[in-house]
């Protein structure tokens, strides 16, 4: 026990490495890729620190390449999900009575490893797992995942330290409990970074969690865990368990246990969740927390004022970076008539220097995406373009080898075209021109186009049009960017998530995420209780 107030370490943001030729990060990533595309691993569940194959097996591909198999992995069924249930409620009892500095030590000392001996192998595993470029990979499965695993201390720090006042016939105090039951989490594919940060933040303020991660998104799912259990993880605390995510769901969400959900996916699925929990509101033990980010139809909106190479630039980044599978891509665009011709010519140049393929080849500037349903439905997304719109520049997909999409720019004329409004997730993006003098209509279309509201950015160099904007995007979207694209949130620096059909904007990377794992308790202590049930007022006249 502890005899003084432990601090946590001021944190500080990770510096992405740069992998230029003839640098070690670059050497240790090429010879950890060449190791790990040799070998086809085994990838059991990971249940109360127990290994579990179950013999009900998948592969992971890469997708550039989706005939090489990575990894076997095993697949829940129902007993595992309820040994979960079981192993989570087993730890809790010691990990809920740890002092929050033993908790934030697992985590610390797990940035640490990422930082230095897991890097590379974290990278990798994204980069063949997920298909993402290096530069991806780094600012991701590296650098904000170090970042959520050294700020989100610091935070709970600042969340304990928030107490009520205390006077001298009292002494107050706030206790920040863990939720009364479970938590279940559901990653993404598409950000290592949020499968690690989604288990861990409620891990850290006391709770354990059963983990459902992206079965596009297992391989490097498995090597988190591992790290975690390097670094210090109690069994039980995070159970790993890669299955059907409706089975998965099913039984959890029926569980008297369920304290919270803390999700990151389609809205869809988002709202079949809620709807559940909602049907069953009646047995759980409390009401459940419900943590969800889920789509965007990202925008950029230029007013006639923009820098034209500025706002290419964006869009060509925004939109096109790991193959516009974020969640914050740049999806739609309006630029005004008068910029349009030079922005158009200088983003489709940029596309035509753009080389796609394996990523193992640092020259590629895009991969492939993720699978074949993703490739199916954006293919789709063409065909529509090319029946209702204009395709600018790409329109090509094949997957014979691996699942490639070539960065696509459509124009419309229609502000209402399908491709404005329904998220695509993949590198295509729609512009739409608007007449200078349309200005604050234009705006107003923003808002009111898609039932999203994630990231968005306006490029201007009119102060009073950055504030119209401003004033009239306020709903429209969660992180709002101002001269740069609408992607790339520093975790400490821009809290990230959305509202509407965006999810509960409770920003992960920040204190409001990390209050969502906790159920509050005030306690008083009165020093001198009174002796006499009587007021003073009530005597005699």
């Amino acid at each position: 026990m502890s005899a003084g107030i432990v601090r946590v370490p001021l944190p500080v943001n990770d510096a992405n490495l740069t992998y230029l030729p003839g640098s070690p990060e670059r050497a240790a990533l090429k010879a950890r890729l060449a190791a790990m595309a040799s070998e086809r691993i085994d990838i059991p569940l990971i249940i109360g620190g127990r290994e579990i194959r179950t013999g009900r097996l998948e592969r992971a591909v890469m997708p550039h390449d989706h005939r090489h198999v990575l990894a076997d992995w095993h697949k829940a069924d129902v007993r595992h999900v309820e040994q979960a249930k079981a192993a989570a409620a087993a730890a809790r009892r010691e990990w809920t009575s740890r002092p929050l500095e033993d908790r934030a030590a697992v985590f610390l000392r797990a940035a640490e490893l990422l930082a230095t001996t897991w890097r590379a192998t974290l990278n990798a595993a994204t980069m063949l797992g997920q298909s993402k470029t290096v530069v991806q990979a780094e600012i991701d499965a590296a650098s904000e995942l170090i970042d959520f695993w050294r700020f989100n201390p610091s935070f709970a720090r600042e969340l304990y330290s928030e107490q009520p006042i205390s006077t001298h016939t009292a002494s107050n105090q706030m206790e920040y409990r863990p939720l009364e039951g479970l938590v279940y989490a559901v990653t993404p594919f598409n950000f290592t970074s949020i499968g690690g940060n989604l288990p861990t933040a409620p891990a850290l303020m006391g709770n354990t969690v059963i983990w459902k991660p992206a079965s596009s998104a297992v391989l490097s799912g498995y090597y988190i865990m591992r790290l975690l259990e390097a670094a210090g993880l109690p069994p039980g605390v995070i159970n790993f368990v890669p299955g059907d995510s409706v089975q998965i769901s099913d039984i959890l969400l029926d569980s008297p246990e369920l304290g919270g959900i803390h999700f990151t996916g389609s809205t869809p699925v988002f709202q079949g969740m809620w709807k559940k929990v909602g049907d069953n509101i009646g047995r759980y033990r409390s009401y459940p927390r419900l943590v969800g980010e889920t789509g965007g139809k990202d925008f950029i909106i230029a007013h006639p004022s923009a820098a034209v190479e500025e706002l290419a630039v964006a869009i060509a980044r925004g939109s096109f970076e790991y193959q516009g599978q974020k969640c914050s891509a740049a999806s739609r665009l309006y630029v005004p008539q008068s910029l349009w011709a030079e922005v158009r010519d200088r983003v489709v140049a940029m596309m035509r220097e753009m080389k796609m393929g394996d990523v193992r080849d640092f020259r590629n500037f895009v991969g492939a995406v993720i699978d074949k349903k993703a490739f199916t439905k954006i293919s789709g997304c063409l065909e529509d373009a090319r029946r209702n719109a204009r395709i600018v520049q790409g329109g090509a997909a094949r997957d014979d080898r691996g699942y490639f999409i070539e960065p696509t720019l459509v124009e419309t004329a229609d502000p209402g075209y399908r491709l404005m409004r329904e998220e695509i997730f993949g590198p295509v993006v729609v512009a739409y021109v608007y007449a200078d003098a349309a200005w604050e209509e234009t705006l107003r279309i923003v808002d009111e186009t898609s039932p999203y509201a994630l990231t968005g950015a306006v490029f201007s160099r009119d102060r009073a049009a950055i504030g119209q904007a401003t004033s009239i995007l306020r709903y429209a979207a969660g992180n709002f960017y101002i001269n740069d694209k609408p992607t790339g949130a520093v975790v400490g620096q821009q809290p990230f998530g959305g509202a509407r059909g965006s999810g509960t904007n409770d920003k992960a990377g920040s204190k409001m995420n990390l209050l969502r794992w906790v159920s509050a308790r005030a306690i008083k202590e009165t020093f001198s209780p009174p002796r006499d049930y009587r007021y003073g007022c009530m005597a005699e006249q």
